[in-house]
């Protein structure tokens, strides 16, 4: 069975390249973008099972990106989820982690959650 393709986006290369290294350790193939503009042309050339944002960016924020694939027809379907310290792990237990297409996970994360979080969204 072919692997499932991420694309994660963060303008901090530090924190892109461990991520990267997480998903693929979990057996995941990862396409990475450090801005906006990348991270829409990868996912319209790639068409991943996910895209991992970054809410805070330089030029184009993530919730930007993510209106951008929503509003795409090659992309729409696409779900996002927003890795972010704007959201604690608070917020994330009581409010709930879901919203319309957009997923939800507060930095810093345990990785074992996020995948397991990975998984319950694209199987």
């Amino acid at each position: 069975m072919a692997k499932k393709k991420i694309l994660a986006v963060d303008d901090e290369s530090d924190v892109l390249e461990l991520l990267k290294k997480r998903l693929e350790v979990s057996g995941y193939d990862v396409l990475t973008a450090t801005n906006g503009h990348d991270a829409i042309h990868i996912a319209q050339r790639e068409a991943p099972a996910l895209v991992i944002l970054d809410i805070l960016m330089p030029e184009m924020d993530g919730s930007q990106i993510a209106a951008i694939l929503h509003d795409d027809p090659k992309t729409k379907n696409i779900p996002v989820l927003f890795l972010t310290c704007l959201f604690t792990k608070r917020e994330e237990h009581f409010e709930g982690h879901e919203s319309g297409k957009n997923f939800f996970v507060a930095k810093p994360y345990e990785p074992k959650e996020l995948i397991n979080e990975i998984a319950r969204i694209i199987g």
